[in-house]
């Protein structure tokens, strides 16, 4: 058996999450308070009784999964239970990065805030969106952003390409619009525009990934206990400048989610176990290979039936 841990990105953050668990085991209460001491507030208020309204807004959002996600592992640590290799989706890489030992909690949960700070500044609000495309392939979406592009001029492109039939594009508010037009003339079955508040992994965020590299640079960056799929290649990653250069492309850069998880698959992963809030990861596992093995941890009756599951097969 070969194991993978999949970390959750924004979207999965909900008031009230991981709380049974912080009053279960103290390694989740130790690193809350590390997190809270890290970012000279109370992240864990915030977490804990909101309300929804600050925890959505992305520098807030960020950093609150991050501990969330990172507070499981230390629990399924401590119980024995460890993955051959991780991956993460868009934040999620972060907190994958830290359960393998490429980056340290403290610098992770710090650096994520400003990313998220960054990601919300780098396009006026109201100036970028985002929209999810249902039914058609990959490369049906990028040929058709390619064409509005070229056709309008205002920058649209595929930003996260998660599982077959679900594909994410962002842009310029008018690019985002004239593609989704666009994509329905194509086939797609739905164009749905996103309640997000800039356009995530596109080339519009440039001038978040600069900013960025400025922080990560103050970082200190180990190589990787286990491999860690990147999000912009898809491809198993240890060495320490190797993580740093492609944690500042991927800020503006899209997120190969089905590439990275077939990657795995091929590499001999057939159990995966999603690690923090939520199911998003382990329903586009269902989607990219019905026949793997999916688990997920986010609170005391989840944890409870991994364990049960691990302790069968060994």
């Amino acid at each position: 058996m070969k194991t993978a841990f999949l970390f959750p990105g924004q979207g999965s953050q909900a008031v009230g999450m991981c709380k049974d668990l912080y009053e279960q085991y103290a390694v989740v209460r130790d690193t809350f308070a590390e997190a809270d001491d890290a970012l000279g507030f109370k992240i864990s208020e915030l977490i804990f009784n909101g309300p929804e309204d600050q925890l959505v807004l992305t520098v807030n959002t960020q950093p609150a999964i991050l501990t969330a996600s990172v507070a499981t592992q230390r629990v399924l640590a401590e119980k024995g239970i460890t993955c051959d290799v991780a991956a993460g989706h868009s934040l999620g890489e972060y907190s994958a990065l830290v359960a393998a030992g490429g980056l340290s909690f403290r610098d992770a949960v710090r650096t994520v805030r400003a990313r998220g700070q960054y990601m919300q500044e780098a396009v006026p609000v109201g100036e970028g969106g985002m929209a999810a495309v249902l039914g058609l392939t990959q490369e049906q979406v990028v040929e058709v952003c390619q064409r509005v592009e070229q056709e309008t001029g205002e920058a649209v492109q595929g930003v996260n390409f998660n599982c077959p039939g679900q594909i994410v594009i962002a842009g310029s508010t008018k690019g985002v619009a004239a593609a989704t037009e666009a994509l329905k003339a194509a086939g797609a079955k739905r164009a749905v525009p996103l309640a997000v508040s800039a356009p995530f992994h596109s080339t519009l965020l440039q001038p978040a990934a600069d900013r960025l590299a400025v922080v990560l640079d103050q970082d200190a960056f180990q190589d990787g206990a286990f491999p860690v799929y990147a999000n912009v290649t898809a491809k198993p990653l240890t060495d320490a400048a190797e993580i740093k250069r492609l944690l500042v492309l991927q800020a503006a850069r899209p997120v190969q989610w089905e590439n990275s998880v077939k990657a795995m698959i091929a590499d001999g992963v057939d159990t995966f176990v999603e690690v923090g809030p939520g199911k998003v990861l382990s329903g586009f596992l269902k989607r990219i290979d019905r026949k793997q093995k999916s688990l997920n941890v986010e609170d005391l009756e989840s944890l409870e039936k991994t364990l049960a599951y691990f302790e069968e097969v060994r």
